[in-house]
């Protein structure tokens, strides 16, 4: 999904849930067995000790997690640490990373085989959010490698107080003070820990931080309207200083690159650690990178088969209306919504839960285009009081060359359903609404990434485009550069490709432009394993789906389906299968 919102490794990879209790700085989770056992919920009598400990456990690291990384959770709707920023210092990282790796080895010491199915998949799941933090610390190292961990802790440090009116302004504007305050010393300790700077990840966060004074002197100052003089003066005074030191970091980044390596993939066996460990992936490297180019070459076939081969390629010369304005614009692609809704009612699809909000449309803020030159999602967190969502898309101009904005102008739709509804938006919003607070929390992006391209092509076959189409066309276009960022992701993340041949290999395979290629590739080189979710996620599904319908047989509904499938939150597709067919294959061999 969209929601690249740099933040670091940990972040990306491990979602935006989080526990509301709050802990102490000082305070640390008693990890011992006679805790455990003695904590545990009343409502899980009767099943092991240890299974009917684990949510407890569960619960006591979401709480620590939460207020570790408090950007993170302000992100999430959970605003009790609106003020901070994470602590960099040398000693807190070590600090969290001796934590993570006390915690996963209690873990791992469990004995599960006598647990019921429930508890067994919980503990599986759980171990796997652990794994996402243990692998930044065993290979990633974000701090030490990627000054984007600083530049997006200063972004989205205040994007996420402006982003909802969760509280006052004046409240919000006086988090962002303090926040603003910090910036300076955590970019400060941002420079001594980046001992192995890449390139790329520099060359990145310089465009960033050069990107961002609109954030906080536009954006920002919408706070500051009836602010009493002297608390603006201060929000003035600290967004002055942290604005004078994000741009002297890149200045110092920019100094730096000669000295700095140009990539450094985590290679083969790291990366196939990771699709095991993490995503619960029962595939290896080789063969994702086999289905990619499997789907590419469907895709692009099915592109050479439109009457007219340009149908794929967005062309706003063939809209009816093109937007004037940006207003214009954001309001036009919004309203497509609609009708889309009416289409999944009318052929009983899915099933649209009451609690569902608004889903807006909103302009993309400039600190955020290097990595997602078309934009991303940012559903309500899993605290938000305010279920609204949000999709946010680049800078309109009718003569832009990126592929999002010409798609957008033509025909709104395919990326709509990618990022609304069925998609991101209402799948999001239910898993939200799970009980089980550890599937809760859990954010596997194969299954998110995969259920919203999944929908793309669901709705196209289902009749929502006519046949052979510019809409049609679209749809064809988005899963075969989709499919080329499979060979992208795998082939510079086991250090096979330079990053200038993943930028071309999206132009000539994917059929993207220069400036489309040259952010996807970034946003590749960035999160690992983030690109291979689309169409590994959906090739998933699709597997799912068609032995579903062979065990429903004449009872089999496509729309029982999909409620089935989303109704169970963001979780491997490998233990969502052990739930809908009660076959544990796909995760013991990830196992």
């Amino acid at each position: 999904m969209k929601r690249i919102l740099v933040l670091c490794l940990v972040a990306t990879l491990v979602g935006e849930h989080g526990a509301i209790a709050q802990m102490t700085p000082a305070s640390t989770p008693d990890l011992s067995n006679k805790a455990l056992i003695t904590n545990a919920p009343a409502h899980l009598a009767g099943t092991p000790p240890e299974a009917a400990a684990l949510p407890k456990l569960a619960d006591e690291f979401y709480t620590w997690r939460n207020e570790q990384f408090p950007v993170r959770s302000s992100d999430a709707g959970l605003h009790t640490w609106d003020d901070r920023l994470t602590d960099y210092a040398p000693a807190k990282i070590a600090e969290r990373a001796k934590y993570i790796e006390a915690l996963l080895g209690r873990v791992n010491a469990m004995q599960t085989a006598t647990w019921p199915k429930d508890e067994r998949i919980d503990w599986i799941l759980f171990r796997s959010q652990l794994e996402a933090f243990a692998f930044d610390d065993r290979v990633w190292h974000s701090t030490a490698r990627d000054p984007q961990t600083y530049v997006g802790e200063c972004s989205n440090g205040i994007f996420s107080l402006l982003k909802k009116e969760y509280d006052t302004p004046q409240n919000r504007a006086k988090a962002a003070t303090a926040r603003l305050r910090a910036m300076p010393a955590m970019l400060a300790q941002g420079e001594k820990n980046l001992a192995q700077p890449v390139k790329l990840f520099a060359q990145l966060a310089i465009a960033s931080a050069r990107a961002i004074d609109p954030l906080f002197t536009d954006s920002l100052m919408t706070l500051a309207k009836d602010l009493p003089p002297n608390e603006k003066q201060d929000l003035t005074t600290a967004r002055d200083a942290a604005l004078g030191a994000l741009h002297d970091f890149a200045d110092h980044l920019e100094k730096g690159l000669p000295q700095m390596v140009d990539f450094a993939p985590m290679g083969e066996k790291n990366y196939n650690d990771y699709l095991k460990r993490v995503l619960l992936l029962p595939l290896s490297a080789g063969e994702v990178e086999m289905i990619g180019r499997v789907e590419l070459a469907h895709y692009r076939a099915l592109e050479a088969w439109l009457p007219d081969p340009s149908l794929a390629d967005p062309d706003p010369a063939r809209s009816k209306n093109i937007p004037p304005d940006q207003a214009s614009f954001l309001k036009a692609y919004e309203s497509r919504q609609t009708g889309m809704i009416q289409f999944l009612k009318e052929k009983k699809l899915v099933t649209l839960p009451d609690y569902l909000g608004k889903f807006e449309i909103r302009q993309l803020p400039e600190a955020f285009k290097p990595t997602s030159p078309g934009g991303f999602m940012n559903p309500p967190g899993v605290y938000d009081k305010d279920p609204t969502g949000f999709y946010f898309i680049p800078t309109y101009d009718p003569k832009s060359k990126n592929f999002y904005i010409r798609a957008a102008i033509e025909d709104p739709r395919p990326i709509l359903g990618h990022e609304g509804i069925p998609g991101h938006f209402m799948q999001l919003s239910i898993a939200n609404h799970l009980t089980d607070e550890i599937r809760r929390q859990n954010g596997d992006n194969l299954f998110v990434e995969g259920w919203a391209l999944y929908g793309e092509e669901m709705l196209m076959r289902s009749g929502l485009y006519p046949v052979d189409s510019a809409s049609h066309g679209q749809v064809l276009r988005l899963a075969r550069y989709r499919s080329a960022r499979i060979g992208v992701d795998v082939n510079l993340h086991t250090g096979k490709w330079t990053f200038e041949e993943a930028v071309k290999y999206f132009m000539e395979a994917g059929g993207l432009d220069r400036e489309a290629a040259e952010g996807e590739a970034a946003g590749a080189a960035s999160s690992p394993t983030q690109k291979i979710s689309y169409i590994i996620g959906k090739w998933q599904i699709m597997e799912l789906l068609g032995r579903y319908r062979d065990k429903m047989g004449k009872d089999f509904r496509l729309g029982q389906f999909h409620d089935d499938l989303i109704s169970h939150g963001s979780l491997p597709l490998s233990v969502i299968n052990w739930i809908m067919l009660d076959d544990p294959s796909a995760v013991e061999k990830a196992l």
